[in-house]
């Protein structure tokens, strides 16, 4: 019999247990984990360095970089976020540091040095940790203690007052809540990356460059004085790296994200238009190419005008036709209008998707309108929270995942703290 039972020893579970029990000590709280181990998603993250925030300290652009659950997590937000974040962990220790993109990791560059402060902290604590512990199904029952969930795994079964779930992007999980009255938004793919075969990027992977991608709605496309239109649905501006499978990088993850769900609708099959000189208009920099072509004598392969690696510039005026011997003063101003092109509408093919690193994200899980964001608690099933993936709740990559695992698992904590209270 226990006071607390969590079902996910991931980043939310470990964070809830752990407020949970510092603010009444007396309560029995367990930790039941499907697998070995504890914190594997915290053990992947960021190539094993951990990702645990993101230094955004205002809740309403904290909340802006969540796909599902910006207007939710809003309130959350403002009770915790990325500073309370910060001071759990230096009050342990553990310093942070901020790198230039904005995305926070333990000054020791490990992943290791947060698992063990969640597992040293559980342990200094009494939390009861059962590994290799399969939930088959969960049921409300009475008791001469009351109301309690009783809770089915492979070998046992226990009993609680209050049921905690953290068990991410869990079809079971899923399932069995389902069938207690839930609604689940089915799930699909978030943050990956796209796969695309193109001459133009074939054999420069590695490459980095600030961009501005936009997916085209190949549904809609029309014909329009004669040129193949097409309406522009998703867009988002960063650095995009080219891979040897396609595309990746902030630019794209951004669009995997956003886009979840229409993208999955097109099988992921569908075109995007790189602008590879977001600052640039087409106008303008034809312009600004008619200039150089006036003063400039060398070849236009060796003459990079705009801020891209070299490698692509010449990909890119290759693609526009411009043999590698021709100058400035030869090269026609159709020439660089193809090649104005290039640079600011180039399409491909996307024909589809590759998973982004070890970092599995999924969007979909129990709607969010069933549920208190006060307290994170069910409004379908009594003394029943959810914190984490489980719920319909993506972000873009950075750190953001985690912290609403964090603010999750804190207000989850503080709901169940303050409803013992009340009993």
């Amino acid at each position: 019999m226990f006071d607390v039972v969590i079902v996910g020893g991931g980043a939310a579970g470990f964070f809830a247990a752990i407020h949970i029990a510092e603010a009444r000590p007396q309560l029995k709280i367990a930790i039941l984990e499907r697998g070995k181990q504890v914190l594997t998603k915290v053990k992947v993250s960021g190539g094993g360095r951990c990702n645990v925030t993101h230094a955004e300290f205002n809740p309403a652009d904290l909340a802006s970089n969540y796909p599902r659950g910006e207007k939710e997590l809003l309130g959350p937000f403002h009770t915790y976020a990325t500073g309370d974040t910060i001071g759990f962990f230096e009050k342990r220790g553990i310093s942070l540091k901020i790198e230039e993109d904005g995305r926070m990791f333990p000054t020791t560059d490990s992943s290791q040095t947060i698992i063990d402060c969640f597992t040293s902290e559980a342990d200094r604590l009494g939390i009861h940790i059962v590994r290799i512990c399969t939930v088959t199904g969960f049921k409300n029952v009475f008791s001469d203690q009351g109301d309690l969930w009783e809770i089915s795994t492979a070998k046992k079964a226990y009993r609680s007052k209050k049921l905690l779930l953290t068990t991410g992007s869990n079809p079971k999980i899923w399932g069995l809540l389902n069938g207690l009255g839930h609604t689940i938004v089915p799930p699909v793919p978030s943050l990956f990356t796209f796969n695309i075969q193109d001459e133009r990027i074939k054999n420069i992977p590695g490459i980095s460059s600030h961009t501005e991608v936009t997916v085209l709605d190949k549904i809609k496309s029309r014909r329009n004085n004669g040129r193949v239109g097409h309406s522009e649905i998703l867009s988002s501006e960063g650095p995009l790296l080219i891979t040897h499978w396609g595309m990746s990088g902030p630019a794209i993850l951004k669009l995997s994200a956003w886009g979840a769900r229409i993208l999955e609708s097109y099988k992921y099959q569908f075109k995007i238009k790189v602008n590879w000189v977001p600052d640039y208009h087409p106008d303008g920099l034809l312009e600004l190419f008619m200039k150089v072509k006036q003063v400039e004598k060398k070849t236009v392969l060796r003459t990079k005008v705009v801020d891209v690696p070299k490698r692509l510039w010449a990909n890119l005026v290759c693609a526009a036709g411009i043999d590698d011997s021709l100058t400035w003063p030869e090269v026609s101003k159709n020439q660089l209008q193809d090649l104005t092109a290039q640079l600011t509408e180039s399409l491909f093919f996307v024909n589809g998707k590759s998973t982004f690193k070890e970092e599995f994200v999924t969007a979909g899980g129990v709607d969010l309108k069933e549920v208190n964001f006060k307290t994170f608690e069910s409004k379908v099933l009594p003394n029943v929270y959810f914190a984490g993936e489980i719920l319909n709740i993506d972000a873009i990559t950075g750190g953001f995942n985690f912290q609403n695992a964090w603010t999750g698992g804190f207000l989850a904590a503080q709901g169940i703290v303050n409803s013992f209270d009340r009993t």
